[in-house]
């Protein structure tokens, strides 16, 4: 209960500035249009006026609704502006009609119509109001206040509350377009993004208990801090709901390693780009499509997630095409990749049990991909090893067929091509071997020739010896290259591959984070 008012300053329906000091005898009433009980209590309050030398202000929350509620009730008393809510959200409104009465060192607050109350209320102020109380319900329940819609609420903490955004904010001129200023300002990836206006980072921030100006990374290539809130801000741009926030952050976190070599990944002229994998319960929490096109559009937390992680890069760290990005062809991965493993599809560890975590802990995982997927279309092997046979072949086509040797891969199995390996039991181990072993072939084979000048360089071919010109080479260098998760739709025989771009210490090593709940 409020003790004493504040004071504040609005116009009235004649466009006059009324001021209120907050320390006069008054009656201040909130109010808004669209409310029966307001619409009650309005003549009262007129009557009240018009019989009182006492201050009575009522505060509306719309324009044209205070326009129809002195028209419909024929009122005379101030009946203020104050569509912007600043009043409002400062009075802690929950519910209109909300009264606020002072008379001396007395102090009334009502909320709604209770009939004894409000005749206290005229009885004290006004003892020579004459009413027929009989007329009137005993009683009529509030409305909310506008500013507790969700969308103003974010608003109104933006603006009046101590925020705590400190990006700069940028004012667009009246006339301007402003999805086609972020376009001329850089902002996008192509596509058209959303305003981050200050409600909306707000409303994305609900999704985080960190705090808004920590400091999540460092984004090359210009080594810029991220803080919470930067990230928040692509995010909303990217068209992230408020839940996604964890892993956006989560998945930054990881590719700006050093192990993952997030700059060498971006700036290579071979066009490589993150593809990140969900695990663990956050992908029903949030709504990540495993199933049918799960690789493909349709799912916004899939699209929106990995595209707010390039909107940070891009925003924050700076990495853009013709600047420090320097992809020769560019790669449709740079848009965003990301997609859930259907863990309850396989018969194996999940992904990220594998790499070390509790099956019941939400897990992203980034790989460093320089072109895919690649469909592999096998719908007529009906063993395990023919279908494992189909995988080797078409994945000896990574970067070059004589390209072996080579790092990571991620293999994404079908559903049906699942149940094919099962005739015969197959594990992953079981799945990468026969990928080893059939993809293998005599160096021999890999030797640049008139055909190609890719491959191994003809003369230091020809400076080993025989053994080791007819040892056989697999396709990977080693079995733990090669990445295997289940997702896609039931129905379909076809699996896909993402060709690695450079491995280890050289190149990027896929890194696993677990997201915060």
């Amino acid at each position: 209960m409020k003790s004493t008012l504040q004071a504040f300053q609005l116009q009235d329906q004649s466009s006059n500035a009324v001021s209120f000091d907050g320390e006069s005898d008054s009656i201040v009433c909130f109010v808004k249009e669209d409310c029966p009980t307001c619409n009650l209590i309005a003549p009262i309050l007129e009557r009240i006026h018009q019989t009182n030398s006492a201050t009575i202000l009522l505060v509306g929350q719309t324009v044209e609704g205070n326009k129809l509620l002195i028209d419909r009730h024929g009122l005379t008393v101030p009946v203020l502006d104050d569509s912007k809510l600043a009043v409002s959200f400062a009075y802690d409104l929950e519910f209109v009609p909300h009264l606020f009465a002072k008379n001396g060192d007395g102090f009334q607050e009502l909320v709604g119509f209770t009939k004894s109350e409000w005749r206290n209320l005229v009885s004290e102020s006004c003892p020579n109001f004459e009413m027929n109380w009989d007329e009137l319900p005993d009683w009529r329940p509030a409305c909310g206040s506008l500013t507790q819609d969700p969308i103003i609420a974010s608003r109104l903490r933006a603006e009046f509350e101590n925020a705590p955004l400190r990006a700069r904010k940028i004012d667009i001129a009246p006339r301007d377009d402003v999805h086609e200023f972020m376009y001329d300002q850089g902002f996008t990836d192509g596509f058209p993004v959303i305003p981050p206006t200050a409600e909306r980072v707000m409303r994305m921030l609900s999704g985080t208990a960190r705090e808004p100006q920590d400091e999540v990374t460092v984004v090359p290539p210009n080594l810029a801090p991220a803080t919470v809130e930067k990230v928040a801000i692509n995010a909303v741009m990217a068209g992230c709901k408020p839940d996604f926030l964890p892993v956006v952050i989560t998945t930054l976190e990881a590719i700006c390693t050093d192990e993952f070599n997030c700059h060498g990944v971006f700036a290579t002229t071979m066009g490589a780009s993150p593809v990140m994998i969900i695990n663990g319960p956050i992908r029903h929490e949030i709504d990540m499509n495993m199933k049918m096109s799960a690789l493909g559009q349709g799912s916004r937390a899939n699209a929106a997630i990995g595209r707010a992680v390039r909107l940070c890069v891009r925003n924050i760290g700076g990495a853009r095409p013709s600047g420090t990005e320097r992809s020769t062809l560019g790669n449709p991965m740079k848009y965003s990749m990301c997609f859930a493993e259907w863990e309850e599809r396989s018969p194996w560890e999940p992904l990220h049990v594998e790499r070390g975590f509790a099956e019941n802990e939400s897990v992203v995982s980034v790989f460093a991909m320089s072109s895919g997927p690649a469909q592999v279309i096998d719908q007529t092997s009906r063993t395990a090893e023919q279908l494992c046979g189909s995988f080797a072949m078409s994945m000896r086509a990574i970067h070059h067929i004589r390209s072996h040797r080579a790092g990571d891969a991620i293999l994404v199995i079908s559903p049906e091509h699942i149940d094919t390996l099962q005739t015969q039991g197959f594990t992953k181990d079981d799945v990468r071997t026969k990928i080893q072993e059939l993809s293998s072939v005599p160096l021999r084979e890999l030797v640049a020739d008139d055909r190609s000048g890719a491959g191994i360089p003809k003369a230091a071919f020809e400076s080993m010896d025989h053994n080791r010109q007819n040892e056989l080479v697999p396709k990977f260098a080693s079995k733990d290259h090669i990445h295997i998760v289940v997702a896609g739709s039931e129905a379909g025989k076809f699996s896909a591959v993402f060709h690695g771009w450079a491995s280890g210490a050289m190149g990027s090593v896929p890194v696993s984070r677990k997201i915060p709940v």
